[in-house]
Formats: C-alpha cells, sequence, structure tokens
C-alpha cells in the first residue's frame, strides 16, 4: 500500500524514479537544474542537532521537498507541518498569544 501511494506521488508531480530512489528535479535559484534523491524506505529519519529524531512517511518527505525543493528536508519538512497546523486551526502556531 506504501509504494502504490509513492507511485502515485511519482506521477502525480512528475517526478523520476530508480529502483532504489524517487528523484526529484528542481530548478535552484540561479536556474541550474538539480535533482535530490530520496530513498525509497517507507520512513525516513531525520536527526535535528538537538540529538533527537523523527520518522517521517516518504510520502510526507516527497510533498515537502517538491514543495520547498531548495530547502533542507528538515525545514521543508517543519514549513509543512506548520502549514498543516494553521489550517488545521486557524492560527499561526509560531505566534505568541496575549498573555492576560
Amino acid at each position: 500500500m506504501i509504494m502504490e501511494e509513492i507511485d502515485e506521488l511519482i506521477k502525480e508531480f512528475g517526478l523520476e524514479e530508480d529502483l532504489e530512489h524517487v528523484i526529484i528535479p528542481y530548478t535552484d535559484k540561479n536556474g541550474a537544474g538539480k535533482r535530490r534523491f530520496i530513498l525509497k524506505r517507507p520512513f525516513i529519519r531525520i536527526m535535528y542537532d538537538t540529538g533527537y529524531f523523527v520518522d517521517y512517511p516518504l510520502s510526507d518527505v516527497i510533498k515537502a521537498a517538491v514543495k520547498y525543493p531548495e530547502s533542507s528536508l528538515s525545514e521543508a519538512l517543519y514549513r509543512m507541518n506548520q502549514e498543516a497546523i494553521m489550517d488545521a486551526t486557524g492560527t499561526d502556531p509560531n505566534k505568541e498569544k496575549d498573555m492576560p
């Protein structure tokens, strides 16, 4: 089931693939063509500077990398998750709440 979803994302976004990778082609800010290779695994582990890690579903990693191609995967996933929180709650999770 997971790989079927990945195949759908590859078709939807017009991505490339080989036996072991999903390949995300993009153009950088200087106009140069680049490609990001992501291993075809059910989950991708992102290690953070603070020593903790999060296992993200491959589908989320692909969506984040397509949406924010020049960002690191950790930054792209963070931005995508912040947008999801804003969409779900209607509030900015980074904005400080007014104290009474």
